[in-house]
């Protein structure tokens, strides 16, 4: 046997004892008793109500608490359907049209048990560091501090020369393929009830599809494949999933090509290079694999950029100076839609309602934002129009909300 065949045992080995404590690492959370587990049903109520404790539908779930866990907690172990439906409407957001499909409050409990104590450990245990949505500890906050420092370890080597290729996908939710997502999940779990419950409420967002094709049913019949895939925005299983699924492409990137400032928001990625024709070579290779998961680019938001002219991630806009400072600011959008917003709310003040701590508590939310860029004499005027609005001839009115 050659040395050579010898260290590639070795490393076969090492990969194999890798693999094994991965699996036995892992295996706790192939269980599907712990889903069901009074408990974890008990942890999942408390984490899914914060925030929405106020809604009737919370409410009357925790008036009878023991019962509604008892409940999910049988029906889960005899294998009954714990979907309830959706609750369907359109949110504007950034400028946006989305169609959400929000699942019952009574549904979501058990989703939230099944991506805590299953999906979220299991799936994510391959993900790259900087993938960081829907991921506890991270968030825009994470991706925003990753680009800046992908940034600053460019100008380190190479200036402010070089370019970004931002990477968009098209319709991402509405395309993942369900058969595809299905087989990533049977590749982690060997418990069957978790494979089981999984793909139902995967499935649902097809059913739904389908329901709303009843009334064209040769239709329905003929293009039956193509419904049978997309994900609901309103479905954490379907979130887990969504950050999960172009997971071979971040590793092909990260691993194969060893690019290191490279990262994934969901459907945004973006990679860091000196040449040009050779981030157009990756983005080929990318589509191709893209492609191979079902998925499009979307051409008109995929582009490769001058990093000295600019760009923009995550309704952020980056500038990398000469000097090798990272500028990010405001993208205007968010500027004008803040101002419409205000001015909305004064008028909804002035009719009674709206109270005026609503306002400030929403209009803290986005100074918390802008303050995090380097946006002084945005946040300045933006601060003025407030104090005009609402301080400066603010009358006090009495809050009435709305009746039915």
């Amino acid at each position: 046997m050659t040395s050579e065949e010898r260290r590639a045992g070795r490393a076969q080995r090492r990969r194999e004892a890798r693999e094994a404590h991965r699996r036995e690492r892992l295996s706790e959370y192939d269980n599907f008793e712990r889903v069901a587990d009074y408990n974890s049903l008990y942890q999942a109520y408390k984490d899914a109500r914060k925030g929405v404790g106020w809604k009737a539908s919370v409410q009357r779930y925790r008036s009878e608490l023991s019962r509604n866990l008892c409940k999910t907690h049988n029906a889960l172990i005899n294998g009954e359907d714990v979907r309830k439906g959706f609750i369907a409407f359109d949110l504007v957001e950034r400028g946006k049209l989305r169609h959400i499909q929000s699942v019952h409050f009574s549904e979501r409990v058990p989703q939230k048990s099944l991506s805590q104590n299953a999906l979220m450990p299991v799936l994510s245990n391959s993900l790259i560091y900087d993938n960081g949505a829907s991921r506890k500890g991270m968030g825009i906050s994470h991706a925003i501090d990753r680009i800046t420092l992908h940034l600053q370890e460019h100008y380190a080597k190479y200036g402010n020369e070089g370019y970004i290729l931002q990477i968009d996908l098209k319709d991402y939710f509405a395309s993942i393929p369900h058969d595809k997502m299905k087989e990533q999940i049977r590749s982690k779990f060997t418990d069957q009830r978790i494979i089981h419950l999984a793909e139902q409420f995967i499935d649902a967002f097809a059913e739904e599809k389908m329901k709303e094709m009843a009334q064209f049913k040769e239709a329905a019949m003929e293009y039956g494949e193509e419904y049978a895939s997309g994900l609901g925005l309103g479905s954490e299983v379907c979130q887990i999933c969504a950050v999960s699924y172009p997971d071979k492409v971040d590793h092909y990137v990260k691993d194969e090509k060893g690019i290191r400032p490279y990262a994934r928001y969901m459907d945004d990625s973006y990679i860091i290079h000196i040449d040009k024709e050779y981030l157009k070579e990756i983005l080929e290779e990318v589509r191709k694999i893209y492609e191979s998961l079902g998925i499009r680019l979307n051409d008109k938001k995929t582009k490769i950029v001058k990093l000295s002219r600019g760009f923009t991630f995550l309704k952020t806009h980056f500038l990398l100076t000469d000097t090798g400072k990272v500028v990010k600011r405001i993208c205007r959008d968010s500027v004008t839609r803040e101002r419409r917003k205000l001015k909305k709310f004064a008028k909804l003040n002035a009719e009674g309602h709206m109270s005026y701590e609503q306002i400030r508590a929403a209009y803290q939310s986005w100074r918390g934002f802008a303050g995090k860029k380097d946006a002084y004499h945005t946040i300045r005027n933006m601060d003025a129009l407030f104090n005009r609005l609402f301080i400066e001839n603010w009358e006090y009115i009495p809050y009435i909300p709305k009746t039915v």
